[in-house]
């Protein structure tokens, strides 16, 4: 009777989901913040409209530039950019159009004057006590928005980036370079050969596993095959990572109350996916802007500490570089 109960409970146990105590990078940080929407007539004269998300206690905090999808803005990505900020981050997001879109090369360069505009302008709009770190920026942006930021990165801007304006780290999140491999939008960053970036700082790619789906059999993929996550973690270098949550799709990381129509959605809410983006990117900036590496480790360790299955996930500096102490994440 004993030995039977035995089995019986190994067999419960065999049978059960196996589970990873949650990471606090995936849940709301410790720091209130406070959003605040800069206008072009603010005293601070920013190239274009700003929505500027910042913890409210005192202190120094790095910096993410944030470039939004198209036809997007802003103000669809504040409960990720709260996500973010409340671990210790500025995030600033300007607006990129107006009623018309630019071309490419248009937005990349807006990207690049309110990155130079930052020195100035940045300190006045933020609270009292509360500081920008400029010696720690990084650039991100989601769909073509994730495009602009590798390619402001590579330096495909027309207005150069003044001195004291260094990129430390990018985050694509769903980055898409074009409607096809034939039809990229300009400029054309992807070469399409491996690690060919030219980037000298550590990137993350975090991708969808629907975005290459269209919504129906009418409606085209919002990040088609070739032009997606995939081909953008291929052509980057070490140090690099690449993390998909394989159940959402491209538009799934925005507010609940945006219903992005033209693409396909996973079935599940959206809040695990923006605490699951919103923890990986907390985890990257931490590792590589102040070499508070255990979170990024972990997560690439054990992928099931994430609130959303990510299959698959890859990182090009193997994990015992990480762990070991052998690579200064800060400085890579």
């Amino acid at each position: 009777m004993a030995m039977a109960s035995l089995l019986l409970l190994l067999l419960v146990f065999a049978a059960a989901p196996f589970s990873v105590a949650p990471l606090a990078v995936f849940e709301p940080g410790s720091f209130e913040t406070t959003t605040l929407d800069v206008g072009r007539r603010d005293p601070s004269s920013p190239p274009r409209p700003l929505l500027v998300t910042a913890p409210t206690i005192p202190g120094s905090y790095p910096i993410l530039l944030f470039a939004h999808g198209t036809y997007l803005q802003p103000n669809l990505y504040t409960m990720l950019f709260r996500h973010i900020s409340s671990h210790g981050f500025i995030v600033v997001a300007p607006r990129l159009f107006d009623r018309v879109l630019p071309s490419g090369p248009t937005e990349v360069d807006y990207v690049a004057q309110v990155a130079n505009w930052l020195p100035s302008g940045l300190p006045s709009v933020l609270p009292a006590t509360v500081e920008p770190n400029l010696g720690k920026l990084a650039v991100s942006g989601h769909s073509r928005g994730g495009k602009s930021a590798f390619a402001l990165a590579l330096g495909y801007a027309e207005t150069p980036l003044v001195d004291g304006v260094t990129i430390s780290a990018i985050v694509g999140v769903d980055p898409v370079a074009g409607r096809s491999k034939n039809r990229r939008t300009d400029p054309r960053i992807l070469t399409y050969e491996p690690h060919s970036f030219n980037l000298s700082v550590p990137v993350s790619v975090i991708g969808t596993g629907l975005g290459n789906k269209g919504k129906s059999l009418l409606t085209p993929p919002c990040a088609p095959d070739e032009v997606n996550h995939v081909e953008f973690y291929r052509e980057s270098r070490a140090p690099a990572s690449h993390f998909v949550a394989s159940d959402y799709g491209h538009m799934d990381m925005l507010n609940d109350w945006f219903l992005g129509m033209m693409c396909r959605s996973g079935r599940g809410p959206r809040g695990p996916m923006r605490r699951a983006v919103g923890g990986i990117v907390v985890a990257f900036l931490k590792a590589y802007l102040e070499g508070r590496r255990d979170d990024y480790v972990a997560i690439l360790e054990n992928p099931l500490a994430a609130p959303v299955k990510l299959s698959p996930v890859d990182n090009i500096v193997p994990y015992a570089t990480l762990a070991g102490g052998g690579l200064n994440l800060a400085a890579a």
